[in-house]
């Protein structure tokens, strides 16, 4: 039998209103509405009787909760060691959906609502994707993408040896690779990767968004393929853009927090995901390749790894040791939002003078690991009463024809990426550049470092929690996939994560929904046609009533000559803008806007607005009828 392919894709938005996003770490950072719903992409493949599935998330994170989840729900032939969850990376998603406690910490607890969107949809674009398996061809290709990413810890790259900056004379990764699959000669489906940080949105943005990789996703979706996500069946084509190793490279054109290429988040979230889209898509006319398919996991215990001599690049043997972060992880990578007051990139004397006056003295085997980090959060000792981060970790190797997937559930850094890369290639016999470090796949350990980029104890190396030699120990791991792959032979599966019960459980606070005096959920408050943009205003239920998913909160409407209203856009859309705040201790208002994109069709038009009372169910309120010339 020749090798079979199917896609699929879900909506994954958690709570739109009132929750605490992931990934700046702010805690002042709630949803407070809707700019693109957040999707699960998912991609099979069959070959006689190996299988592979891959899902991309449009998600901060990958959470070993999540991730126990779907494995639970897959269908059989789909377990941990063939299937890869990975993660955009969007700074700007709900969180709440880990069981460690230290992401949920801006979220008042774990968000059950979050959890079982993201959970519920991944699951149904991956039982999509496997149901959809049809005869398809591979295409693989390679380009360059030099104007969406910089290198965001240049002080850090600098340390490494001549020979790695030389690959990267930009200091950036600007690999971009597409994976095409075709059906009877029409593209069905595509998967990018690129390294970039999905952080063209910032810290002071409260909509949920996808980001930049989001929109590009989107825009080759709906603008170029025109699927509607909200019809029944499987769409005409189905694109992803994943993460690589882009834990130090940024957006951010303009090294700070939306500045690039212009000075506003938005337009720089679309001018950037439209540069990945457009250089991914020249790339879909791809070499023909044939089939092989092939997978290898390991979970390792990354806080108690022995590094061989051959992998630490001093020809001695090392450690790693359980997670601390350092001071610099606190003051965040100023390029894409700054951390904490208190603390800068770098040096942290008074933090480095604790660290060796009242740790190294009675834990040398910290001090081995962790030098020169000025030590802080001992994450590893909390762990033993409080689970607060995950340590161990699920290494991959994926085999797709020539291209080779380096799973890693980390923020791998350029050169880290490559030392990665080099490991395998060498081993298997591949092109580097069919080599490829899949990060932020099946949880997350927060960052990988060189050693050399560790000791600038930069925010990425204060980050990197498991000590200076923890890319060795994964160069270790990943030599042992590698190796056992180009043998045939079997590996260690190893001990996966221990399962972490639920933490405290948010409930949502405050009155009841009630209407504003004198109206009825549904009405209309304000309405304005300013231009190209059209406002309405709503008394509105609180969004978390019905998250809406597969669905939508709000329609652009237009009068069709049958005489009756056809949607033309949704809360999917990249045009439309839901908003939501309260105007008192129960009232609430929603608040649409459709910026009117260029080319639409003259006519007659209209905002709805789709809400949900806890008790007394769905409503919709319809704006009045304007015109569109």
């Amino acid at each position: 039998m020749g090798l079979r392919a199917g896609r699929g894709i879900a909506d994954i938005t958690g709570e739109v209103a009132e929750c605490g996003m992931l990934g700046y770490g702010k805690a002042d950072q709630r949803s407070a509405g809707l700019h693109t719903r957040q999707r699960a992409r998912a991609f099979a493949f069959e070959e006689g009787a190996v299988r592979l599935l891959l899902v991309v998330c449009e998600l901060p994170l990958i959470s070993d909760a999540v991730l126990r989840a779907v494995l639970e729900r897959l269908p059989e032939g789909y377990g941990a060691a063939n299937v890869m969850l990975s993660a955009t990376h969007t700074h700007c998603g709900p969180g709440g959906y880990f069981h460690h406690a230290l992401y949920n910490g801006t979220t008042g607890g774990f968000r059950e609502q979050t959890f079982r969107a993201i959970t519920d949809g991944i699951t149904e674009a991956a039982r999509a994707a496997v149901a959809d398996l049809a005869p398809a061809r591979l295409r693989l290709a390679h380009g360059a993408l030099t104007n969406a990413s910089v290198n965001r810890s240049r002080r850090a790259f600098a340390r490494n040896p001549a020979e790695d900056r030389a690959h990267f004379p930009d200091a950036i990764d600007p690999a971009t690779t597409v994976l095409a699959v075709e059906r009877d000669g029409r593209l069905v489906a595509a998967l990018n990767w690129f390294a970039t940080h999905n952080t063209s949105m910032t810290n002071r943005n409260r909509l949920v968004s996808a980001d930049n990789k989001g929109y590009a996703a989107l825009h080759w979706e709906r603008t170029v393929a025109g699927v509607d996500h909200l019809a029944p069946g499987a769409p005409a084509l189905v694109t992803a853009f994943a993460q690589t190793n882009a834990g130090d490279v940024s957006p951010n054109l303009g090294l700070a927090p939306g500045r690039g290429p212009t000075g506003d988040q938005f337009e720089n979230t679309r001018i950037i995901g439209t540069r990945q889209y457009e250089a991914a898509a020249a790339l879909t006319a791809g070499t023909r390749i044939g089939g092989g398919l092939d997978f290898r996991t390991t979970d390792i215990h990354l806080s108690a790894v022995l590094v061989r001599p051959e992998f630490t690049g001093d020809g001695r043997a090392h450690r790693t040791s359980p997670p601390v972060a350092g001071a610099a992880a606190f003051a965040g990578a100023p390029v894409d939002g700054p951390g904490f007051r208190g603390f800068g990139p770098g040096a942290a004397p008074l933090w480095g003078a604790l660290s060796r006056g009242l740790v190294h003295p009675f834990a040398p085997g910290l001090r081995a690991a962790q030098y020169p980090k000025a030590l802080v959060l001992p994450a590893g000792a909390v762990n033993r009463i409080l689970p607060l981060v995950q340590e161990h970790a699920r290494i991959q190797l994926l085999r797709i024809g020539p291209l080779f997937l380096i799973g890693v559930p980390a923020e791998v850094t350029v050169v880290a990426g490559l030392r990665l890369r080099r490991t395998v290639a060498a081993i298997v016999g591949a092109e580097l550049c069919d080599v490829l470090v899949a990060g932020y796949s099946n949880g997350y350990l927060h960052y990988v470092t060189t050693p050399e980029e560790y000791d600038a104890q930069e925010y990425e190396g204060a980050s990197t929690l498991f000590g200076r030699w923890e890319l060795p120990a994964l160069c270790q791991s990943a030599a042992y996939l590698a190796t056992a792959m180009r043998d045939g032979s079997p590996v260690d599966p190893g001990t996966p994560e221990p399962a972490v019960p639920v933490g405290r459980r948010h409930h949502r606070r405050g009155a009841p929904d009630a209407p504003h005096p004198g109206r009825r959920f549904g009405d209309v408050l304000d309405f304005s046609l300013i231009g190209r943009r059209a406002t309405a205003s709503f008394v509105a239920a609180h969004p978390s009533n019905d998250l809406r998913r597969n669905g939508s909160y709000l329609s652009v409407e237009r009068w069709a000559d049958g005489g009756s209203w056809v949607r033309v856009a949704d809360d999917g859309d990249w045009s439309t803008v839901l908003r939501w705040a309260r105007s008192g201790g129960a009232t609430s208002i929603a608040t649409l806007t459709w910026n009117i994109p260029p080319g639409t069709a003259p006519g007659t038009y209209r905002l709805a607005y789709h809400g949900d009372h806890a008790v007394k169910g769905p409503f919709t309120g319809v704006s009045e009828p304007f015109e569109v010339g």
